[in-house]
């Protein structure tokens, strides 16, 4: 029989005390994610800065390509996602308000601004690991690879803003409009008099 002498007792298990552990990482990670929410600046320079290094480290190291393609590739996805609706009105018909009758209903995102900040990152951060493992470092031609990468963000755009243009929406907020209200009848008769 196996005596159990509570939480982190001496009868614990090696991989109930593993499990504890990673419960414990996992839930000390999640509190600085959530702390991090509001902050939206500080989470886009710090992403800013691990994009520069890893630009530097395949820079100077003249290699992994291959990896900084696929990474292009799933940031073009990830963009994709966060600038398209998340109700496509291609397929459940004109969700969108088109008229300045219809009633006004926000731009919701496929992919939230967090969730999008949190994917590349996490992508950043997996591209920037595989440098260390020259397995990853398959030799191409990477000016091809650019191009390919240039053409397919360019037709991909294209298409994301006829989209755009043809269902009537913006992707982007400036923020909440502000109304000054009707002008008063002095300063409509001082400007009526210049």
């Amino acid at each position: 029989m196996e005596a159990n002498f509570g939480e982190g007792g001496l009868g614990d298990s090696p991989s109930s005390a593993i499990a504890r552990w990673k419960s414990s990482i996992w839930r000390g990670f999640q509190y600085y994610l959530d702390k991090s929410t509001p902050h939206r600046l500080g989470r886009w320079l710090g992403f800013a800065v691990l994009a520069a290094i890893y630009a530097v480290r395949v820079f100077s190291i003249e290699g992994f390509y291959i990896v900084s393609y696929g990474l292009g590739i799933y940031i073009l996805n990830l963009l994709i996602g966060f600038l398209s609706p998340q109700a496509d009105p291609e397929m459940e018909g004109q969700s969108l308000p088109t008229k300045q009758s219809d009633e006004f209903r926000p731009f919701v995102r496929r992919l939230p601004e967090f969730k999008f900040w949190y994917s590349i990152t996490k992508a950043f951060c997996i591209a920037f690991a595989m440098t260390f493992f020259s397995i990853f470092d398959v030799p191409v031609f990477w000016p091809i690879l650019l191009f390919y990468w240039i053409v397919l963000f360019m037709l991909t755009m294209k298409r994301q803003i006829l989209h755009m243009i043809k269902y009537k929406y913006v992707p982007f907020s400036v923020g909440k409009q502000r109304y000054s209200g009707k002008k008063s009848t002095v300063e409509k008769a001082s400007l009526s008099r210049d």
